[in-house]
């Protein structure tokens, strides 16, 4: 019992920093990430971010990797409501577009072993890695809100962060507004 008070303690504290869960869909105003130093002094993510994580089936995944597609980078937890109506959808988009790649990063502080039963429940078409709450990828950094995403051109680039619900139209405006194909 003292596991899952500390658990779900982790949990709340998580939550209380993000200030809940992001409600309605992305926010569209951050429209270019760049490097360097915001004006509030905050650090922005590297133009050429890194991200390199185990995925929960035990495989590397690499961004690197990935250069040639666009690259959704979805931070998520099970606890969030928003992040659950996206599945589906990226599933879907991963799916159906070849030139599309997701990876989902459970910023949750569940057990591997609930992580994997919850997706048992809420299946999806692209790998999971789960990533410390504390200690999360140093190029994407620590969530505002729940979900937060970011569009990962084929070069390698950030074209994209959205806080908030993002739908496969969004994601599919900006690929094309970027210089990506056009869905039809």
């Amino acid at each position: 019992m003292n596991r899952r008070l500390a658990h779900l303690t982790g949990v709340l504290v998580v939550a209380a920093l993000l200030g809940g869960c992001g409600g309605g869909e992305g926010d569209r105003a951050s429209a270019r990430v760049t490097a360097g130093t915001s004006s509030r002094g905050v650090s922005a993510p590297p133009e050429f971010p890194v991200l390199r994580v185990q995925t929960l089936d035990g495989a590397n995944w690499d961004l690197a990797q990935q250069r040639g597609k666009w690259v959704l980078v979805n931070y998520w937890a099970t606890w969030c409501q928003p992040c659950l109506q996206e599945m589906p959808e990226f599933s879907a988009l991963a799916a159906m577009r070849q030139y599309i790649v997701v990876i989902g990063l459970a910023y949750d502080e569940a057990e591997p072993a609930e992580l994997r039963a919850f997706l048992a429940q809420h299946p999806v078409t692209y790998p999971i890695a789960q990533v410390s709450v504390y200690a999360p990828p140093e190029d994407f950094g620590v969530p505002r809100t729940l979900p937060t995403s970011w569009l990962i051109g084929p070069d390698g680039r950030i074209v994209r962060k959205y806080s908030g619900q993002v739908t496969a139209r969004m994601l599919d405006d900006d690929i094309a507004a970027h210089g990506g194909p056009k869905a039809g």
